[in-house]
């Protein structure tokens, strides 16, 4: 008997608690490893400043963020083990039998995580025992692995949404090809998309530590290069990540528009198909949306008259939810613009008078930004992962043909939840130790401390 035939015994609840327990995971992960990805750059680029300008500042801030790389580096760690095992435990309908395929990425993975592993604890322990030149170039490993690795995972990811490097004959797996199966069409657009995200979340969210201090009172040389290089990282990448979803949604018209059809609420193939903004999806159409005409043609294909393949090409069996996936890409996209104007107000502040905005609401908001990123960053992933079902491996795979048909994975999902709730306090805890322990590290202000910022400029 195939595996297919046993997954389609799997209970409905327990599908939905595997389904959950991956969500839970991989959303809980993804955010620490976007500073994996982002904070030994920023890192090394304060470390390099404080060598090349001699100020304290510098080298106390890089000093800081190294530690809580080191703490975030050691719980993604944990919260990655823990994605493996379920990869295997809670699919083996998709390792089982396409492990030989999408292995290659997860191997190259692996090398990359533990030379990245290596030289976090070189750079750490380096710290007052190696020359501040050398001592920088050990950051450097760290920074290119942790961007290959989040390259090599989205790799795998990418290969579940468009399967290639394999034949199937009679259901059996002939000519795998590893390399064809990880570069496939939607790696390009996954990988820069989830690379740049990962910036954006780094930058804004250590802008937003500092901004808490800024508002505080503390205006001093310190919190004011805290805020300013991670926000100015992150303002910069932001209309770079709105192009590579501009590129990425385009990319789904071509190769997933089923997708793509679900996202925007699309009921009928055609042209002059218009945007929608809001709405929910009730009676096969999208209600109580705000419609752009002809917005989505020209999108898609840069004239009204495009023609935008809907949901009526679709079997209703395989149609992803649309009322979910459509209000995730509003708010992945909502954000997105809305740091888009964030960074533009400090920019044209910084033109004007080469000072932050003197209204506490950018402060604020700021702050905002630093949730509003990983947020932006789950809704998007919800628009991938829920966008592709009812298949794990696009039109290949099932997902409740992957998933494991032993019962009790109900427990499975509260055991999960309950590890990352202890992780999760244990983070915060530890996280802000080491703020409260690096206030003492803090240098001597060496100029006054400005005055409060009055509410509005006057």
């Amino acid at each position: 008997m195939g595996w297919g035939v046993l997954a389609r015994a799997v209970s409905p609840g327990d599908l939905v608690a595997a389904r959950e327990q991956m969500a839970l995971s991989l959303g809980w992960h993804i955010v620490l490893a976007c500073f994996g990805v982002g904070l030994p750059g920023l890192t090394a680029f304060m470390e390099w400043r404080g060598i090349r300008t001699g100020k304290a500042e510098y080298t106390a801030l890089a000093h800081r963020w190294s530690k809580a790389m080191g703490v975030l580096f050691a719980v993604g760690a944990v919260s990655g083990t823990i994605l493996s095992f379920e990869m295997g435990l809670l699919w083996p309908g998709l390792m089982g039998t396409y492990g030989q395929v999408i292995g290659l990425p997860f191997a190259l993975e692996g090398f990359a995580f533990f030379i990245e592993a290596v030289f976090v604890g070189i750079y750490l322990y380096g710290w007052d025992r190696l020359s501040p030149r050398v001592h920088l170039l050990t950051a450097v490993p760290v920074a290119v692995s942790g961007v290959a690795s989040a390259f090599f995972v989205v790799c795998a990811n990418a290969w579940m949404n468009q399967p290639r490097g394999f034949d199937l004959v009679d259901g059996k797996l002939t000519s795998v090809r590893p390399w064809a199966a990880m570069f496939n069409p939607a790696t390009a657009p996954e990988t820069i998309h989830m690379i740049l995200a990962a910036f954006m979340v780094t930058g804004f969210g250590t802008a937003a530590v500092y901004a808490v201090g800024l508002l505080r009172g503390r205006r001093d040389v310190y919190h004011r290069l805290g805020f300013l290089v991670p926000f100015t990282f992150a303002a910069i990448v932001t209309p770079l990540q709105i192009a590579a979803g501009d590129y990425a949604a385009r990319f789904l018209a071509g190769y997933q528009p089923a997708k793509l059809a679900a996202i925007e609420g699309v009921p009928q193939t055609g042209s002059h198909i218009p945007l929608h903004i809001g709405g929910v999806w009730q009676d096969g159409r999208l209600r109580y949306a705000l419609e752009i005409p002809d917005g989505l043609s020209l999108l898609v294909g840069y004239k009204p008259s495009t023609v935008v393949q809907g949901l009526d090409k679709v079997p209703v069996a395989d149609r992803a939810p649309v009322t979910v996936v459509h209000l995730a890409f509003d708010l992945m996209v909502g954000i997105g613009f809305g740091l888009l104007a964030l960074g533009l107000w400090l920019a044209l502040t910084w033109w004007r008078r080469r000072d932050l905005p003197r209204y506490r609401w950018f402060l604020r908001l700021c702050v905002l930004a630093g949730l509003a990123a990983p947020a932006a960053l789950e809704s998007g992933w919800v628009v991938t992962e829920v966008g592709r079902q009812p298949w794990v491996v696009y039109g290949v795979l099932r997902t409740a043909d992957a998933v494991n048909p032993a019962p009790g994975l109900v427990g499975g999902l509260v055991l999960v939840a309950a590890t990352y709730l202890v992780l999760t306090v244990a983070t915060v805890y530890v996280l802000r130790r080491i703020a409260r322990a690096g206030r003492d590290e803090e240098p001597p202000i060496d100029a006054p401390q400005e005055p409060e910022p009055s509410e509005a400029i006057p």
